[in-house]
């Protein structure tokens, strides 16, 4: 083996990590074939823009999804990680437009159809740089199966969906209230809004009472929407305007007669209680426009500047005629106050513009009917939430949903197949493009020009991707998917469409699970942005970390469901797990070059104690990934490899590794190494896919990969008393190394440990681990006795559960210098403590600075009281020694 032995002595993931993707890739380990003989597991990638490139959040995403999938794949499951990307109809149009922008041209200028094809030479020069930059994060999906939302099979089955629920009277076409963009010029839905707490005003305006000398104050955030208001509203149980109620109002600037209306919904609270009404302006004055019968006006154009219907202030945009409006309600004696007020904003998820509510021709799909099995399957158990309090909130959002708007004013997507005749005004929905009106038999017949919302075609990716609407050996083995792996913020965008769409044309969920996970914030607990600046870029970090130490600081430390803090110290704290495991890996497979493969001998204590943890942890890390709790499993590993098998185990292997004169006890320890490195390498793999396989590969062991080898199985090695009496062992020397630390012994001075252990039970374990003790606790001698006469002279102690440690210190130190050096050290520590109570007992201090201040300050004294008390302990110990 000394021949072949390849592990350099510092480990460089650049080099690592270089060369076993494209050897993965090229054995077809990732590939699914259709297996009826295996149980299946499967996974489709949420689909990530094709305009993207890999952020944190595509990170811990596809990281979570990629250890699920080796889990599965090793226990020998049937696996199919499907991945795919977005075309990401406003995004992708909008990177097009800045193209052509600089050129000097525009869409409309092109024409529909060449427009198009540049949107599709820009997919193909740009559209993968995301999957390639996945294959460095290590994701094993089957790119053999890559999809993409407008490709051929995609396309046809979101035409098939269309149709279907269009003829079911699902989806239609009508005026209704939408939310739209005046930088992106397309509507967006609702959940597509982001709401962003703003600092604004709320303008009171006195509007007059037709034939009286009373006057109806109104308090309004928006008083450019005003000269639409086509009433004023108040709770029907309000007194304060119970009178008014049937009367009318003369609408200031626009001199429009109004009427007093009595609605539910007015919150008497806000405000004066009395509030404008603008159905085309806002979502909520829609729906009471519908039910009091109001007219509709409308005062800004789709670029969010005023139109005809302003009056005078045509033209102007939206806060330029704000502005406007208020300097002449004021002028003409109408505004009584302004008040400052913090209120949510709608932002475009895409662009940050303001949206603009607005009345507009749009299709909807009919979200009642749909939503209604959506919940059940939750309700029932058919669908689980992971972790379950999600639930609450799909079931919420649900509860409430309201239509969606599915149509965009876009070019590129899925175009509407919706045909409007101009002879006879007949309205064409079909699968195939018709070339006559199929009722008068005109040609005149234009296609609806508008696309359909994105999320239209990713509602329907976990079945469209496997050949839906066609009957598929995929759709049968692999639908409905094991698991769905998300962010908490897509649940309403995402979950919940491919949810009823999978109900209704699959009459089954499309996944059995729902894992949710968190978002990675800043340190701060910010969410990072261009504009805070605080982003961090996964390739950089792959660049000087390695994907390996990404990935797992990615799972550590956190619990599912819950937000992810980035801590760059966290890459270090990483970054060194990588270079334990490897330079212990090293360590083995160096004392390793002589093994042959033999029946072992007889095992010792620590022998049979890390087989037992050993089988432990197979058991607690399989069931923590069955349980999807990634970062608990991951935490029992670390454990494992770095407290128990590396600190402890190959500690206390040495000296059996190193002695020539005993080869049968050598080979039983290179057997046991090679049994639980080779076991843990391989259930580490799906985290650290890349160092493992590079260790795996200098094992003696045979086999193409580690992702293709089995899963450790748990079979039943488990010695309970062993572990309690390494237990015991482990405390003894740890006892010892920490009095040796206390006392500043020098590390190269070897030192009489005495130990007192009245139970017999007790004294048989620490004399069965006597030489460990010596080997690991800096031992000269280790005794081991029932009882003590007379205390040890000029020793130091601890007191564990069943035994007593002593430490002589006679030649280990010198007593009076440490005396004077730990008198020193009590000294300048109550320094300290002065100042720090000094400060605390200003009152002048504690009451004006920042609570965290003041909180930091009585920290530190508690610490250094601490201090105090620990250093006076040993002050004693050492006086008496």
């Amino acid at each position: 083996m000394s021949e072949d032995f390849k592990m350099e002595k510092v480990y460089d993931p650049s080099r690592v990590e270089g060369k076993w993707y494209p050897y993965w890739e090229e054995k077809g380990y990732f590939h699914a074939d259709v297996d009826n003989t295996k149980k299946p597991f499967s996974i489709v990638m949420p689909p990530p823009n094709v305009t993207g490139a890999l952020h944190l959040g595509h990170a811990i995403d596809s990281t979570i999804q990629d250890i699920l999938t080796r889990f599965k794949r090793m226990q020998g499951y049937d696996t199919l990680w499907l991945p795919g990307t977005d075309h990401a109809g406003i995004a992708t149009q909008a990177k097009v437009e800045e193209q052509l922008a600089k050129e000097g041209t525009n869409r409309h200028a092109l024409g529909r159809e060449k427009f198009l094809d540049r949107v599709w030479d820009w997919k193909k020069e740009y559209g993968g740089r995301i999957t390639q930059q996945l294959r460095r994060l290590g994701a094993s999906c089957d790119w053999s199966r890559e999809r993409f939302t407008m490709d051929e099979g995609c396309s046809k089955a979101v035409r098939e969906v269309f149709v279907d629920l269009y003829h079911k009277g699902l989806i239609y076409r009508g005026n209704y209230i939408v939310n739209w963009c005046p930088h992106c010029h397309t509507t967006i839905s609702d959940i597509e809004v982001e709401h962003v707490d703003r600092e604004g005003h709320l303008w009171h305006l006195r509007y007059p009472i037709k034939d009286s000398d009373e006057y109806l104050v109104v308090a309004t955030t928006r008083p450019e929407t005003m000269l639409g208001d086509t009433a004023v509203a108040v709770h029907p149980e309000d007194e304060r305007y119970r009178h008014l109620l049937g009367k009318t109002i003369i609408l200031p600037l626009a001199n429009r007669e109004i009427p007093i209306i009595a609605d539910d919904y007015v919150d008497r609270e806000f405000g004066t209680g009395a509030v404008k009404i603008t159905p085309a302006h806002d979502p909520n004055d829609f729906e009471m426009g519908l039910r009091h019968q109001l007219p509709s006006i409308a005062v800004m154009d789709r670029e969010a500047k005023m139109n005809e219907q302003a009056g005078k202030y045509k033209g102007m945009e939206r806060y330029a005629a704000r502005k406007e409006i208020v300097k002449d309600l004021e002028a003409q004696g109408v505004l009584v106050k302004v008040d400052s007020h913090q209120h949510a904003v709608g932002e475009c998820y895409r662009c940050s513009t303001v949206v603009e509510p607005m009345v507009s021709k749009q299709w909807f799909v009919k979200m009642e009917p749909l939503a209604k099995p959506a919940m059940e399957a939750v309700r029932e158990g058919i669908m689980e939430f992971v972790p379950e309090r999600f639930a609450k909130i799909y079931l919420g959002w649900l509860e409430n949903i309201r239509d969606w708007c599915i149509s965009r004013q876009l070019w590129w997507g899925h175009r509407i197949p919706v045909w409007y005749c101009e002879d006879c005004g007949a309205e064409i929905c079909a699968k195939e493009d018709p070339e006559t009106c199929p009722q008068c038999g005109s040609k005149h017949i234009v296609q609806d020009p508008d696309v359909l919302d994105t999320w239209f075609s990713s509602g329907l990716w976990p079945f469209s991707t496997m050949g839906w609407p066609e009957k598929t050996p995929e759709l049968k083995q692999f639908y409905p998917t094991s698991v769905l792996v998300t962010g908490r913020d897509i649940i309403f965008f995402w979950v919940a469409r491919m949810v009823f769409m999978g109900l209704e044309f699959m009459k089954d969920v499309p996944f059995q699970k729902v894992m949710i996970h968190g978002l990675v914030l800043d340190a701060q607990g910010r969410k990072m942005s261009k504009s805070l600046g605080n982003g961090v870029d996964p390739l950089e970090v792959i660049d000087q970390y390695g994907a390996d130490t990404l990935r797992f600081m990615l799972i550590t430390g956190n619990t599912p469901g819950n937000d992810l803090r980035f801590h760059p110290e966290r890459l270090e704290a990483t970054r060194n797990f990588a270079n334990k495991i490897w330079n212990a890996s090293r360590f083995v497979l160096l004392n390793l070059q002589d093994y042959e493969e033999s029946p072992r001998g007889q095992l010792k204590l620590e022998d049979r104690w890390i087989l037992s943890r050993y089988e432990k942890t197979v058991g607690q890390v399989t069931d923590a990934l069955e349980q999807f709790d990634l970062g608990e499993a991951a935490r029992l590993l670390y454990e494992f490899i770095w407290n128990e098998f590396c600190d402890w185990y190959i500690e206390l292997a040495k000296g059996r590794l190193y002695d020539k004169e005993h080869p049968e006890a050598r080979h039983t320890v290179q057997s046991i190494l090679l049994e639980v490195l080779e076991g843990t390498m391989r259930l580490l793999h799906p985290y650290m896919p890349f160092v493992t396989e590079e260790i795996w590969h200098n094992l003696p062991t045979s086999g193409e990969s580690i992702m293709i080898q089995s899963w450790p199985k748990v079979e039943g090695y488990r010695e309970d008393d062993i572990e309690k009496q390494m237990n015991q062992i482990m405390d003894v020397i740890k006892a010892v190394r920490n009095i040796r630390a206390e006392m500043s012994v020098q590390p190269g001075k070897k030192a009489e440990i005495i130990l007192v252990a009245p139970e017999k039970a007790a004294f048989e374990v620490l004399e069965l681990g006597r030489e460990s003790i010596r080997l690991l606790a800096g031992g000269s001698t280790v005794d081991v006795v029932p009882s003590l006469e007379v205390k040890p002279a000029q020793a130091a102690s601890a007191v564990l559960e069943g035994v007593e440690v002593y430490l002589p210190l006679r030649g280990l130190l010198d007593l009076d210098k440490e005396i004077a050096r730990v008198e020193k050290e009590i000294a300048q520590a109550q320094q300290e403590q002065s100042r720090l109570e000094g400060k605390l007992n200003n009152q002048g201090f504690v009451a004006k600075a920042p609570e965290q201040v003041v909180a930091k300050e009585r920290e530190k004294l508690e610490g250094i009281n601490g201090r105090i008390a620990a250093l006076r302990v040993r002050l004693v110990e050492l006086k008496e020694a």
